[in-house]
């Protein structure tokens, strides 16, 4: 199966592209249904889209919200543009952006985003027939609905479904419910996530039955859905006909991106999931579940959180031999506070992590007019922002590798109630 991979943007797509997927899904700077992610201005998509395919990477960008006539009339110049990028493929979901998107892209395959809800065959061979060359799962479908589409449709219609990552309470994302509280819309893709929110439940007309309402009086997060994880499943989503398998996350950083791609790739390279499993529970993530695939999808109604494994500290920026007693230095990128003498682990790609422990952690101060050649300087703790630091490690690690911490971390919007326990 194709390894499908969120970009949000340009790091992100590195990081995909680095740790294994075989293609990524992004957004120009309209018509994406992640408006807060950095996404790319048309002026960047062409060298986004050489940078993919030069590592033998497909782009698909997506344009599949919910479309104005004011939209409509943006669309011809801009499928000219998304055509003349080299784009392989555009997730739509509108009927008329799709047909305009024949004309004026024609070299451009064309996927149905699972914003258009498709969920029978019979749905899927009427947007085959009309040009479709892959149908985007809805995600309300379980995996006996999407063996029965896959038997039921031409071999020609590729599959896609998505197995990680954050879950709408709605059908297929199409919500008012920011609209309505914020004045932002979900389905223009600006989304407050008020689904999330706590709330209080009264139903006058069925007593008896009541959602529970936590202890310290805020309320329950009642349409709060779990997140997707899938790692455990895949053999079974080849089987019932899946052609690509799609991690959500474009809002999400490059560590991150990097995290999960790198778990899926290797279970997909034939590594038992057992083995992987822990790699999910490390990043950011909102209690698991398994979506629609086998039962209606599960809501994590005690908080709004999130809970990690370890801490992104720093990035690979280079490998150095050293002269020194170790016969390799790490340039790194401080992201989060790391001293000497810690243990950190090295997530590369296509290799299990290393752990190691900091020696010899040194400061690269940046250049100026004051100081135009500065010296580096021995530091017990690494804690400038972004800037570079020396490492010394005993074999090579390739740069664009990320550095963590194992500690445990939970966040949640409101006051989190398993924190008491």
């Amino acid at each position: 199966m194709e390894l499908l991979a969120p970009a949000g943007g340009i790091e992100q797509l590195e990081a995909a592209i680095r740790f294994g997927a075989d293609a990524v899904y992004l957004a120009a700077d309209k018509f994406g249904m992640r408006a807060r992610a950095t996404n790319f201005a048309m002026t960047e998509l062409p060298r986004a889209v050489a940078l993919a395919h030069a590592a033998g990477v497909q782009v698909h960008l997506t344009c599949n919200v919910l479309m104005n006539p004011a939209d409509i009339d943006e669309l011809p110049a801009f499928f000219r543009a998304v055509e003349a990028a080299g784009v392989d493929a555009l997730i739509i979901s509108d009927l008329g952006a799709f047909a305009l998107a024949r004309e004026h892209a024609p070299r451009v395959d064309l996927h149905v985003s699972t914003q258009a809800s498709v969920a029978n065959a019979a749905a899927a061979r009427v947007w085959h027939s009309l040009g479709a060359k892959r149908i985007v799962c809805a995600r309300e479908m379980s995996l006996d609905d999407i063996r029965r589409m896959r038997e039921e449709t031409p071999s020609d219609l590729e599959i896609e479904a998505f197995v990680h990552g954050a879950m709408c309470m709605a059908v297929s994302g199409r919500c008012l419910i920011s609209t309505y509280l914020t004045g932002r819309s979900g389905n223009k893709g600006h989304c407050t996530q008020p689904c999330r929110w706590s709330y209080t439940l009264e139903e006058e007309k069925r007593p008896g039955e009541h959602f529970p309402i936590e202890e310290d009086g805020r309320g329950t997060f009642i349409m709060n859905a779990k997140d997707m994880n899938m790692l455990a499943h895949l053999r079974e989503l080849e089987a019932a006909g899946v052609s690509s398998i799609k991690i959500e996350g474009r809002n999400k950083k490059a560590f991150y991106v990097a995290s999960v791609v790198s778990a899926y790739r290797r279970v997909l390279d034939g590594e038992p999931w057992e083995n992987v499993a822990v790699e999910l529970e490390d990043v950011s993530h909102r209690p698991y579940g398994t979506g629609f695939y086998f039962e209606e999808a599960g809501q994590a109604t005690n908080y709004d959180g999130y809970e990690q494994q370890t801490m992104h500290v720093a990035d690979v920026v280079d490998c150095e031999a050293s002269l020194g007693i170790a016969p390799y230095r790490l340039v790194t990128r401080c992201r989060n506070r790391y001293c000497e003498g810690d243990e950190i682990e090295i997530l590369a790609p296509r290799r299990a992590v290393k752990t190691l422990k900091i020696r010899n952690l040194t400061w690269i101060p940046s250049a100026s007019e004051e100081d135009p050649h500065p010296r580096p300087t021995p530091v017990a703790v690494a804690n400038r922002s972004c800037d570079h630091y020396y490492i010394d490690c005993d074999e090579p690690i390739e740069p664009g590798s990320f550095i963590r911490i194992r500690t445990f971390r939970r966040s949640a919007r409101h006051e989190d109630p398993l924190a008491k326990a």
